[in-house]
């Protein structure tokens, strides 16, 4: 497994970003002039869900709870992705009983059993096309650093566990553009789980120039939970931080008796599912996934695996519906 540097997380090491500073540098001005492209303004609303690091932040769980949210208000949202991973690169609208995850990746294939789910390059392309096909509201999953297609509405997602790392932008450290600049252009912010690393105070004055800071934490499904009863666990996860999902098991109860870790978007092969089974026989032991991972599974071996959905957990119930609010607002300028 492919893990980042290690001095990406340590705000103390100085040398090697000192190193990389020239490259980051370059990153960061590419970054800046990217961001002075003005974007196609749909005639729907559009919200993007993104995040200033690599790795995964939860984004795809915010794009799930906010499309639940709009399709409770009676709105036909659509949500627009890159499809990575995919092979299909061209504005495509994905059908999950014709498509697999060689073809438009796994987020796209777990969005598209929710709502209408477009992937390609062109965000642009996609927004016109879900627009053509009903669409009242585009949601982005990623893209915030695309100026492709103008946002109403940006919410950025800040893992609280691992925060911005050292603050450096790629390869000195994490971050895809300067945290002042993206935390500018931020509508609001979503800080999942606890402050471990103290963003809120490292970044109190950038957070000042952006909208409100929201908080929320992970919560595995209730009756996913409650279907495990008390037999143990092998659980096992290809995400950006698949700690995350078997702490959130322990948790909530669960018994784990083993727990593996793969790379983020794991393409799972015949010796790993048979891995996988032979540990769960030797330990009497139901096998548990995410959803993510389970769109990634043969539906011979998935028949076997209980799958735990992961939802939020907002610590203001109301802040997600004003978040909608001002998208709908006829006074949005963000």
């Amino acid at each position: 497994m492919i893990h980042p540097p290690r001095f990406w997380q340590n705000p103390e090491a100085k040398w090697l970003p000192f190193v990389l500073s020239p490259i980051a540098a370059v990153v960061s001005a590419w970054a800046d002039n990217r961001q002075a492209k003005k974007g196609w303004k749909a005639p729907i609303p559009v919200l993007c869900c993104g995040n200033i690091t690599t790795g995964g932040t939860g984004k795809t769980t915010v794009v799930l709870d906010l499309v639940k949210r709009l399709q409770n208000r009676k709105i036909a949202v659509h949500a627009l992705i890159r499809g990575y991973g995919g092979k299909v690169k061209v504005t495509t609208r994905v059908d999950p009983a014709r498509h697999t995850i060689s073809d438009v990746g796994d987020e796209a294939l777990l969005l598209a059993t929710h709502c209408p789910t477009w992937v390609g390059g062109d965000r642009v392309a996609s927004a016109r096309a879900a627009i053509s096909a009903g669409a009242q509201c585009l949601i982005m999953d990623d893209g915030f650093q695309n100026p492709g297609l103008h946002k109403d509405v940006s919410l950025l997602s800040v893992d609280g566990i691992v925060g911005l790392g050292n603050g450096h932008v790629l390869p000195a450290g994490p971050l895809r553009e300067r945290a002042q600049k993206a935390l500018a252009r931020a509508s609001a912010v979503l800080l999942i789980g606890l402050d471990r690393t103290g963003f809120l105070a490292r970044y109190k004055r950038e957070l000042t120039a952006c909208g409100p800071v929201l908080r929320a934490a992970l919560q595995p499904n209730r009756a996913d939970i409650a279907a495990l009863k008390d037999a143990p666990c092998v659980a096992f996860a290809g995400l950006g931080r698949p700690s995350k999902f078997f702490e959130g098991l322990s948790e909530a109860g669960v018994m784990l008796s083993q727990s593996l870790a793969f790379p983020d978007h794991y393409f799972y092969k015949a010796r790993d599912m048979e891995r996988l089974i032979t540990l769960a026989e030797q330990d009497g032991a139901q096998l548990v996934t995410t959803p993510k991972d389970a769109v990634r599974l043969p539906a011979s071996f998935r028949s076997r695996v209980q799958v735990v959905g992961v939802g939020l957990k907002w610590d203001d119930e109301i802040a997600p519906e004003r978040l909608l609010d001002r998208l709908f607002s006829s006074g949005t300028t963000r």
